[in-house]
């Protein structure tokens, strides 16, 4: 496989990862609409709400005609559970939603290991040219030759010009 390919490959990984991580950690889609607090609260002493689900400081409201949508309470309100029990109003709590361990740990761990891959990259791309790594600079490549290995003479390089002499 050529390098292109490869690295063609390796963006396309990272992509789908990164679109992924977006995906799971970026903000959820409620399904239905979204109503503000006032509104709930009319429609709350008007006897128009059936269910109301509590999820941190959002509520999933279903109306008695079956009309569902989200609103969020801006503040603390002490009365609205002695409320909703007034209007016999089926409530129902969940826990907010708490990220995974694992999720946790690839967000803690995620900017080091970032760096380290970014480092290790600049790295080996620096030591490419000299093909034995960073620490390379001082071993020389030169071969000693004897009298007998040398194959070269003057009538061979007779035409070029730097062997011809100045003066």
């Amino acid at each position: 496989m050529s390098d292109m390919a490869k690295n063609l490959i390796l963006w396309l990984v990272i992509a789908v990862v990164l679109m992924s991580v977006f995906q799971s950690f970026g903000p959820s889609e409620s399904n239905g609409r979204r109503v503000d607090y006032s509104t709930f609260m009319s429609e709350l002493t008007q006897d128009q709400i059936r269910e109301a689900r509590i999820n941190g400081r959002e509520i999933d409201v279903v109306k008695k005609d079956s009309n569902k949508y989200t609103t969020y309470i801006p503040v603390d309100d002490p009365k609205l559970l002695d409320t909703l029990l007034s209007k016999n109003v089926k409530v129902v709590g969940e826990p907010p939603e708490q990220p995974s361990l694992l999720a946790s740990i690839f967000i803690s761990w995620f900017p080091m290991l970032l760096l380290i891959g970014v480092w290790i990259f600049f790295m080996r791309q620096m030591q490419g040219g000299g093909g034995k790594g960073a620490m390379s600079f001082g071993k020389s490549k030169a071969r000693m030759l004897t009298e007998d290995q040398i194959k070269t003479t003057f009538a061979d390089v007779a035409g070029c010009d730097e062997a011809k002499g100045r003066g």
